[in-house]
C-alpha cells in the first residue's frame, strides 16, 4: 500500500457510536507527520509466576535477558493480570476492558472448533487501532480468542499476520501435529508416537527413572523455537514502518516439554522425581528441570528477538513490554512451591487471590524510560490498550477501563490513577483499591472477604467484620463495575449486548 493510499485510508476512519465491548468505534487523532510512531513489542508468558524471574527474586532459574530488560527499564510491583486464567486475561489485553465489561470472562470451549469463545465481530482491539493508524501488526504465539473460521480469528481482529497455536488445547503440547500461519494449517514433522489425549501415562512396563522411556513424547518441531524464528523474520520484513508485535509465548504452561539440550543445564542441579502423566499432560522424567529449562530457553528466544531489534537500528524507537497472563499453575507436574513462583502470595492460577492475578510487568524504552527503576503504580493488563494508543498518538475508546501508563514510564507528573481494579471469574468478584484494600465476593453464597494488602499482602487475615462500612462500600463498587455478559452472567438476568 502506498503512503498516499495509507493517508486516504486513515482520513476515512469515522467514529461509530455505541461501543460496548462488541461494536466498533475506531477513532484517530492527528499526529505530526515528522514523528514516527514507536514500535511496540508486547511479550506475554503463559502461567509464569511473578517469582519465576531473577529480577523478582528467583534463584533457581536463569532469566538473564528478561533481567536485563528490567535493568534497562522499569519493573512494576503492583501490576495485575486481566484474569486468573488464559482467555479472559487476553481479552482484557486486546480490548482495554476489565472482566466486568469484557465479552470473554472465562475459558469457554467451543465444540468441534480449533479454538475458544471468539471475540465478536466489531470488537475494538489494540491491534485494530494500531493497524488502522499505520502499524504493521502481528501475533506470533497462542491466541485463544476464536478459531480461524470465526469472527474472533486474529486476521479479523486487527492482525496482518498470525503464526502459532490458535487453540489453547493444542498449545498444551509443544510438539503438536500442526500449527497455524495466517489462515492456513501448517503440518509439523514431530515423529511422536503419543499425543496429549487425556490418557497419556508411562506404561507399567516402562522404567519411570529411565530418560529413554520419555523420548516417545519428544518431537522434532518445538513450537517456541518456531515462534522465535517467525518473529525475527517478521521484524526484519517490517523494519521500515512502525510495527506492533504481540508475542504470547505458550511457555511455561504445561505440558512440561523442552529439547534435551536445554534440560541438560538443570537436571543434575535440581532435586527431581518423575511426573508420570495425567489429565492430558505428557509424562516428564525431570519436571522441575524441564520447567526451569523451558523458561530459560524462552528467555534465550527473547534475547535473540531483542538482539535483532538492536542490529536493525530500531532499539531506541522500540517500546518492549513483558508480562504473564495469570499466576503459576500446578498442572502437568509443575511445582510452583519448589520455585516459590507466587512469591509468597496466596493461591495460584484460577484464584482471585493475589497469587492468581499478580503479574510481573517490565517496560523498556532506551532513552525514554529511566533504567533500573521500580514502580508501585497500581496497574493491570487493560491499561495496555490506552498506553499503546498514547504511544501511537491515537485516541483510545472513551469507555476503555484502562489508563495509559506512559506518564509513569516517562516519569511525568500527570499520571491518572485507578480508584480500583476489578475482576470477575468463576462466580467470584474481586477489587483492589488504590489505597491497598482487597475485597473478594463469592457467588451465590455472597460470602465477602476483606484484606489489607499494605500489611497483609499474603491475604492471611480476613478483616471484613472489623470494617463493615468499608466492606459495604467495596461491595457496592463491585456491583457498579459488573455488567452481565450473554456468555458469562455472574448474577441476575442476562442482558444481550
Amino acid at each position: 500500500m502506498s503512503a498516499i493510499i495509507k493517508i486516504l485510508v486513515l482520513a476515512a476512519v469515522i467514529p461509530l457510536a455505541g461501543y460496548a465491548g462488541g461494536q466498533e468505534s475506531l477513532i484517530s487523532a492527528p499526529r505530526p507527520d515528522s514523528l514516527r510512531q514507536p514500535n511496540i513489542i508486547y511479550i506475554l508468558c503463559d502461567d509464569l509466576g511473578i517469582g519465576d524471574l531473577g529480577c523478582y527474586g528467583q534463584t533457581k532459574i536463569r532469566t538473564p535477558n528478561i533481567d536485563q530488560l528490567a535493568a534497562e527499564g522499569m519493573r512494576f510491583t503492583r501490576h495485575y493480570c486481566g484474569s486468573a486464567v488464559c482467555a479472559p486475561s487476553r481479552c482484557t489485553l486486546m480490548t482495554g476492558l476489565h472482566t466486568g465489561h469484557a465479552f470473554v470472562r472465562d475459558n469457554f470451549e467451543v465444540p468441534n472448533a480449533d479454538g475458544q469463545l471468539p471475540l465478536p465481530a466489531g470488537t475494538i482491539t489494540v491491534a485494530k487501532l494500531l493497524q488502522q493508524n499505520g502499524y504493521a501488526t502481528a501475533i506470533i504465539g497462542k491466541w485463544g480468542l476464536g478459531n480461524p473460521d470465526s469472527d474472533g480469528a486474529p486476521l479479523k481482529q486487527g492482525f496482518d499476520h498470525s503464526f502459532g497455536p490458535n487453540c489453547q488445547r493444542v498449545a498444551h503440547s509443544y510438539y503438536p501435529a500442526y500449527t497455524w500461519c495466517d489462515d492456513k494449517i501448517i503440518p509439523l514433522n514431530q515423529g511422536c508416537s503419543v499425543s496429549t489425549d487425556g490418557r497419556v501415562r508411562i506404561a507399567p512396563n516402562d522404567d519411570s527413572n529411565n530418560p529413554a522411556s520419555y523420548r516417545q513424547f519428544i518431537g522434532k518441531d518445538y513450537v517456541p523455537d518456531l515462534l522465535e524464528k517467525d518473529a525475527i523474520h517478521w521484524i526484519k520484513a517490517n523494519k521500515d514502518k512502525p510495527f506492533f508485535l504481540y508475542y504470547p509465548t505458550p511457555v511455561p504452561h504445561a505440558a512440561l516439554q523442552v529439547p534435551e539440550d536445554s534440560v541438560a543445564e538443570y537436571k543434575d542441579k535440581l532435586d527431581d522425581k518423575p511426573y508420570l502423566g495425567n489429565r492430558g499432560y505428557v509424562p516428564c522424567r525431570y519436571p522441575r528441570a524441564t520447567y526451569a529449562a523451558m523458561i530459560t530457553r524462552m528467555d534465550r528466544s527473547i534475547g535473540r528477538i531483542l538482539q535483532t531489534v538492536k542490529e536493525l537500528g530500531l532499539d531506541d524507537n522500540t517500546v518492549i513490554m513483558f508480562c504473564s497472563d495469570n499466576g503459576p499453575s500446578v498442572e502437568g507436574g509443575v511445582d510452583p512451591a519448589y520455585f516459590k513462583s507466587a512469591l509468597g502470595l496466596r493461591d495460584l492460577k484460577g484464584a482471585l487471590y493475589e497469587g492468581g492475578i499478580r503479574a510481573p510487568f517490565i517496560a523498556r524504552w532506551p532513552g525514554k524510560i529511566k533504567p533500573g527503576t521500580t514502580s508501585d503504580y497500581l496497574s493491570a493488563m487493560w491499561d495496555i490498550l490506552p498506553t499503546a494508543c498514547e504511544l501511537a498518538h491515537i485516541q483510545p475508546p472513551a469507555n476503555a477501563d484502562g489508563l495509559s501508563l506512559l506518564p509513569t514510564l516517562l516519569a511525568l507528573p500527570d499520571q491518572k490513577k485507578h480508584d480500583y481494579l476489578y475482576w470477575e471469574f468463576d462466580n467470584k468478584r474481586a477489587i483492589v483499591t488504590a489505597d491497598g484494600w482487597k475485597g473478594i465476593k463469592f457467588h451465590p453464597s455472597l460470602k465477602f472477604e476483606l484484606y489489607d494488602l499494605k500489611d497483609d499482602p499474603s491475604e492471611k487475615k480476613n478483616v471484613a467484620n472489623d470494617h463493615p462500612e468499608l466492606a459495604a462500600k467495596i461491595q457496592k463498587m463491585m456491583d457498579e463495575a459488573h455488567t452481565d455478559s450473554t456468555e458469562f452472567p455472574l448474577a441476575g438476568p442476562t442482558q444481550k449486548k
